[in-house]
C-alpha cells in the first residue's frame, strides 16, 4: 500500500501540509501561497489559555483554519472527519489509503517516535501526512522534515488521539475535488484581508497588533508581579512559541513576505506588495532581535540591553511597524 507521493519541506506544517496535499491533487501551489491565502498569519497572547500552567502565545491560528481556509478559497472540496473511537479512526485511515488518497492528520507533537527526544513535548497542533503502509508501519510526509519517515501504528494511533489542549481527536483531512482553474487573484485578495481584519481590527484586546503591545506591557510588569523565576518561564515560553513551535513570530513574517512576493506577479499592485513584503520581512528580522534579548535574559546574561523593558520595547516597536504595513497593504489591496 504505496502512493506514488511527492514530499516537500516546508517552513511550517499545516501550511506544508495543505500545499502538498493540493499539488499531489494537480493543482499547483507552494507553501508560501498557501499560507496567505489560508490567513496563517495571526497573534495573540492568551493569559487564560494554559500551556505547562503557563499563558499561551500563539502566532497562528487555530489547527486546520489554514488548510480549510485555503481549499475554500480555492473551490477544493475536501472531507474533515474527528473520531470518538480510536480504532475505527485507524480502520478509516487505511481505506483511504488502500483508494489511493494521501491523508492529513492533526496529531500530538510527544508521541511521535522520528521526533528528536529533545524536541518532543506536549503539542496536539502539529499536522503531518500519511501516504502509504510498508512491513506494518505507516508512510508519513513530515513537512518540517527534510525526508518521509515511518511511524508504528501504536504510535501513530496515540499521537492521534493525544490528550490535552487542542486535543485531535483522531482528525483527518483530505481532498476530495479540486476547481480545474482556480481563481487565484480572489483567493489572494480574500486571504490578504482576512489576515488584515485579524491584525487590525481583532475585537479582542489580545489578539493582533492590540495584543502585541497588550503583552509588552505584561513582560514589563513580570519581575515584580511574578518574581525572577516564575517570570523567566513566562518569557522561555513565548520564545519556545515563536522559534520551536511551528514557525513562530520570525518565520511567519518571513513566510508572509514570499506570500506578498508571489502575489506581487499575480496583482496589479506589483510595486506596492514589494515594498511592504521588504518591511514584513524587516520587521522578522526584530522578531528575532526580540528572541535573542529574551534568550539572553534567560541564561542570566546580564546587560545594559538584556532586560525585560528592553524586551518589552522591542515588541512595541514591532507593534508599530505591523499597524503600519498591515494599514499599508490593506489600502494597496482594495485599490
Amino acid at each position: 500500500m504505496l502512493i506514488d507521493f511527492h514530499h516537500r519541506q516546508s517552513a511550517h506544517c499545516e501550511s506544508g501540509v495543505t500545499a502538498n496535499l493540493l499539488s499531489h491533487c494537480g493543482l499547483e501551489i507552494d507553501e508560501p501561497l498557501a499560507f496567505g491565502i489560508g490567513a496563517g498569519l495571526f497573534f495573540a497572547y492568551l493569559p487564560f489559555f494554559k500551556v505547562d500552567h503557563i499563558p499561551m502565545t500563539t502566532f497562528r491560528m487555530l489547527p486546520g483554519m489554514i488548510f480549510g481556509r485555503a481549499t475554500k478559497m480555492l473551490g477544493v472540496k475536501v472531507k474533515v472527519r474527528r473520531f470518538h473511537d480510536p480504532q475505527k479512526a485507524m480502520i478509516e485511515l487505511n481505506r483511504l489509503l488502500a483508494k489511493n488518497i494521501p491523508v492529513g492528520l492533526q496529531v500530538g507533537v510527544y508521541w511521535l517516535p522520528f521526533f528528536p527526544e529533545a524536541l518532543r513535548f506536549h503539542f496536539n497542533g502539529h499536522n503531518i501526512i500519511v501516504y502509504g503502509k510498508k512491513n506494518g508501519d505507516y508512510l508519513i510526509s513530515d513537512p518540517t522534515l527534510d525526508a518521509p519517515v515511518s511511524c508504528s501504528s501504536r504510535a501513530l494511533q496515540k499521537a492521534r488521539f493525544a490528550k490535552g489542549p487542542l486535543a485531535p481527536k483522531g482528525k483527518m483531512y483530505y481532498v476530495t475535488g479540486s476547481m480545474a482553474q482556480p481563481d487565484f487573484s480572489r483567493a489572494i485578495i480574500k486571504g490578504v484581508r482576512r489576515t488584515c481584519f485579524f491584525m487590525l481590527k481583532s475585537p479582542r484586546p489580545f489578539a493582533g497588533v492590540h495584543g502585541i503591545r497588550y503583552l509588552a506591557k505584561k513582560i514589563k510588569l513580570w519581575p515584580k508581579k511574578l518574581g525572577k523565576e516564575k517570570a523567566l518561564l513566562y518569557l522561555a515560553q513565548i520564545i519556545r512559541m515563536q522559534e520551536e513551535i511551528g514557525t513562530g513570530g520570525a518565520g511567519f513574517r518571513f513566510l508572509y513576505g514570499a506570500f506578498l512576493q508571489e502575489a506581487a506577479d499575480i496583482l496589479p499592485q506589483k510595486e506596492s506588495l514589494l515594498k511592504i513584503s521588504r518591511e514584513i520581512t524587516e520587521t522578522g528580522d526584530r522578531w528575532r532581535e526580540f528572541a535573542l534579548v529574551a534568550s539572553r535574559i534567560c541564561k542570566d546574561r546580564v546587560g545594559a540591553g538584556n532586560t525585560f523593558e528592553a524586551a518589552a520595547d522591542i515588541l512595541l516597536d514591532c507593534a508599530d511597524r505591523e499597524k503600519n504595513f498591515f494599514q499599508e497593504l490593506k489600502r494597496s489591496i482594495n485599490s
